[in-house]
């Protein structure tokens, strides 16, 4: 009965954390989990969860007794992405590259610390990316991420890695402050972003920034494929259909590039 008299920011603080926290895990989380990681009472957990579970923003496994993001929460979105005028921009413009590259296609934005996919589009077959609209993820261990902190000031960047730090996720993740600046340098200088298997092995994914009219990073475009999908072969056909892509959805924002000045060497 304590969780049911709990003040009532308590436990809608409590609920929020407990939809971002189901939502990180793929193959759910059951009370003891969510009690542990967020460090809550079973028994509050267990009330707001079977709340949740009514009002169906979460479904439970009835074998596994594992609760996952239910899809009522997608509602929830609709009024966040209506306002977001780069996907509407994006969407036919991601669908004839999923189309020529055969990639998993992504635009993702900078939300706080995160990256958070906005939309994809995704080819038909037996190879489906782990990914989601609304998902949150690190800006070090992704293409999007990388792409999308490259042009922000130092002083944004050194907040987000001290909020978010700097998880290790595979063996190929960057983990050093100083390999991610070296990183994002050459990310300006080549207008591209690569993850190579930092975010999950057996994975690559190139990101390229979306600049709004201001000259501003306005999103991140992105492709997604399996190593063998994207390989030394591959990689400068997509590079090209990507960065092409990126600069269409760039331009349709209003964006003009700046004149280069020609080369005195």
């Amino acid at each position: 009965m304590q969780a049911k008299h709990e003040f009532p920011s308590v436990a809608v603080e409590r609920a929020l954390a407990m939809l971002e926290a189901v939502a990180q895990e793929p193959e759910g989380l059951s009370n003891a989990d969510i009690s542990r990681k967020l460090q809550i009472p079973k028994s509050s957990a267990s009330y707001i969860l079977r709340t949740l579970e009514k009002q169906a923003y979460l479904n439970r496994d009835a074998e596994t007794g594992r609760y996952r993001v239910g899809l009522k929460i997608l509602s929830l979105s609709r009024g966040a992405l209506t306002g977001i005028d780069v996907r509407e921009v994006a969407l036919p413009i991601m669908r004839n590259l999923m189309h020529k590259t055969s990639l998993t296609c992504h635009l993702a934005i900078l939300d706080g610390p995160d990256a958070v996919y906005i939309e994809k589009v995704e080819p038909e077959g037996f190879i489906r990316m782990d990914t989601w609209v609304g998902r949150r993820m690190r800006v070090h261990a992704t293409g999007v991420g990388k792409a999308l902190v490259a042009h922000i000031t130092q002083e944004r960047l050194e907040k987000i890695l001290s909020d978010r730090g700097m998880e290790k996720r595979t063996p190929k993740t960057i983990t050093t402050v100083s390999r991610l600046h070296k990183e994002l340098e050459k990310v300006r200088s080549q207008g591209y972003a690569v993850d190579d298997e930092e975010n999950n092995m057996g994975a690559r994914c190139v990101g390229a920034p979306v600049f709004n009219q201001g000259g501003s990073v306005e999103a991140a475009l992105g492709l997604s494929g399996t190593v063998n999908q994207v390989n030394a072969q591959t990689m400068p056909r997509i590079l090209e259909a990507l960065k092409d892509a990126a600069r269409h959805i760039s331009m349709q924002l209003g964006y003009r590039a700046p004149h280069r000045r020609a080369s005195s060497a």
